[in-house]
């Protein structure tokens, strides 16, 4: 059914939430994991005399993507699932959408935090991904008391 899976994991609560719950589904199927870190630099002013540092905040955001990658590779041995790590620049729902197409995933496995109702309407990165994703998504949303 689910033999390539994707999670996108950014080792905030509800990524370690879904990744958890995907994991725990790689293991039962057999599946192989794909973790999938998004630099994401909104705002990033792109004026030629602040290009050092801009430079040097990807650098950082590569950094924590490794270490977080890292982290998640460690959880899906644990539970004796095959993976494979993954980074991309840009806006993390479009790579996620564009990395499950263009890789041939099977499923996209996330966390989702908990909004309230205001949230829920404005939405967040996994309800753009499940409105705009071709490939099947599986949620796992938080709880207000989470």
């Amino acid at each position: 059914m689910y033999e390539q899976m994707l999670i996108p994991y950014d080792g905030s609560k509800e990524a370690k939430r879904g990744a958890t719950h995907g994991i725990a589904l790689a293991a039962e199927l057999g599946a192989t994991v794909h973790g999938l870190y998004v630099i994401d630099l909104p705002g990033v002013p792109r004026a030629m005399a602040l290009r050092d540092d801009e430079e040097d905040l990807r650098e950082d955001y590569r950094d924590y993507g490794e270490r977080e990658l890292q982290a998640l590779r460690e959880i899906a041995t644990d539970h004796g699932v095959g993976f494979e790590s993954h980074m991309r620049t840009g806006s993390p729902s479009e790579e996620i959408v564009d990395f499950a197409r263009s890789e041939e995933m099977d499923v996209v496995v996330m966390g989702s935090a908990y909004r309230g109702k205001v949230g829920n309407l404005l939405g967040g990165t996994t309800d753009r991904v499940v409105r705009s994703s071709t490939v099947p998504v599986i949620t796992h949303r938080m709880s207000g008391e989470d």
